[in-house]
């Protein structure tokens, strides 16, 4: 394993952490391949069912792709960067339980995308977003223009992809794109407390309505219940009533020590 990326798991938990702090960790050709390939590796270990991803240091989720090194090449970027290489985004995508970004500074351009291929955003207050790929000149090949307008509206999505301009953690949470923001020293803490509340629950669900939201996310209202009435027919007929009642108080219990 490269040592720009960390893993550490514990208890069906992986933590991995971009690993370039003195350059905001911006994503490097060998940080890129890294981190595809540690998803792949993930995906394929059956005791790992949940992964947060964070960068290190207090400064940097990541910036992007790097950008000193692109400007270093010869050629033009589609030969240097990301036409070639093994995706980071899609890798993650495929991972099949829920992907946690604990983002802890700047997300930025490729950075940005890379925080949009999570499930789950938790910022820092040191959290801040930006789309500055028209300021470089280029556009987006990893689903940040398509897949931010539908999080937080499309008049929002256009003014901060048609200015470079960056928005704080607050204001990310005000839009709805992240789900809260904690002090930065309550981050990690946060994420493995809700990775664990997720382990939590019936496993063969975790990875099987993560894929039901997602499925239905890409598709029209209409198609999306289709696809619930037609996913959950199928699972639903597999669950015994003794299995729900077994279960029942443990949800009643559950639901008394959270009111």
């Amino acid at each position: 394993m490269s040592d720009t990326l960390l893993v550490e798991k514990e208890g069906g938990i992986a933590t991995v952490t971009l690993n370039r702090p003195n350059a905001m960790n911006a994503l490097s050709r060998e940080l890129r391949a890294a981190l595809a390939t540690t998803f792949d590796e993930l995906e394929a270990d059956p005791e790992t069912r949940v992964v947060i991803l964070t960068g290190a240091g207090d400064r940097a989720f990541t910036a992007g792709l790097d950008l000193k090194e692109l400007g270093s090449g010869g050629g033009n970027f589609s030969t240097q960067a990301t036409i070639t290489d093994k995706d980071p985004v899609t890798s993650i995508g495929k991972f099949s339980g829920p992907v946690i970004g604990a983002i802890n500074g700047v997300a930025i351009t490729g950075g940005f995308e890379i925080a949009l291929a999570c499930d789950v955003l938790i910022a820092s207050e040191n959290a801040r977003f930006a789309d500055t790929h028209a300021r470089v000149g280029i556009l987006p090949g990893w689903g940040l223009s398509q897949k931010l307008s539908r999080l937080i509206g499309i008049y929002r999505a256009k003014e901060l992809s048609l200015t470079g301009n960056f928005i704080g953690a607050e204001q990310a949470a005000e839009w709805g794109l992240v789900n809260r923001v904690v002090p930065h020293d309550e981050l990690l803490p946060t994420c493995r407390q809700l990775a664990t509340d997720m382990l939590s629950v019936v496993p063969e669900c975790l990875p099987a309505y993560k894929a039901l939201i997602d499925e239905g996310f890409a598709q029209s209202f209409g198609e999306g219940l289709k696809t619930e009435a037609r996913v959950s027919g199928e699972a639903n007929t597999k669950v015994s009533s003794s299995a729900i009642e077994e279960r029942r108080e443990g949800i009643r219990q559950r639901g008394k020590s959270q009111a």
